[in-house]
């Protein structure tokens, strides 16, 4: 397994303990969120768009709980961790290698070595890759970022860049699954940050 399957497991099943803990706490444990920046929002989408973990089964009370979420609210999201589809939508990417295990070599680095190794590691994108596991029944998501998209060229910060952010909504909007994308000029735009958004969604009257 990947680097990367650790943390993200590791996400799911404290999921799962707050769940676990719902009526010490007082919480619903329907209406649970996630919130991030950067890896951890790349994390909240994992959780968002990856089906249920659960596992009615196990004698492990924790384990029986649902890692679903009722909603995500990120900033700066890496939306996909494909290779070949950030540097479509970005030319000078250069993140993801390490997610994989990936390093780079002698002139080579490792964005480079991750773009030679994507076929062998193709099972493992579709698995941890946000954009790779959405589907029509994920829960709505709120992304933001700092500066507007501008999709196939260079970008000052490309790691965090808005173009993960258009592409994602692309995505979720043929699916019909709500997204709200956010940053300087952006219109639609209803919540004004991640907490507004976080909660007009949790706290929303049931229907």
């Amino acid at each position: 397994k990947p680097p990367v399957h650790t943390p993200l497991h590791d996400a799911a099943r404290a999921l799962q303990f707050v769940r676990s803990q719902s009526s010490a706490w007082n919480i619903d444990k329907a209406r649970i969120g996630a919130a991030g920046g950067s890896a951890g929002a790349c994390s909240s989408l994992w959780l968002a768009f990856h089906k249920d973990l659960s596992d009615p089964r196990s004698e492990d009370p924790i384990a029986r709980e649902s890692t679903r979420l009722w909603c995500a609210a990120v900033q700066g999201a890496q939306t996909t961790l494909d290779p070949q589809q950030m540097k479509e939508w970005t030319p000078n990417s250069k993140y993801g290698a390490h997610a994989f295990g990936i390093a780079g070599a002698q002139g080579v680095s490792p964005f480079e070595q991750f773009l030679k190794e994507r076929e062998r590691i193709l099972p493992w994108i579709a698995e941890y890759s946000p954009y790779a596991l959405v589907s029509s029944d994920d829960p709505g998501v709120y992304l933001q970022y700092g500066e507007p998209p501008a999709l196939g060229q260079e970008q000052k910060d490309p790691t965090h860049t808005a173009n993960f952010g258009v592409k994602l909504q692309e995505q979720l909007v043929r699916l019909g699954v709500e997204c709200e994308l956010v940053y300087p000029g952006a219109t639609n735009v209803k919540h004004a940050d991640a907490s507004e958004y976080l909660i007009a969604k949790l706290k929303a009257e049931r229907p």
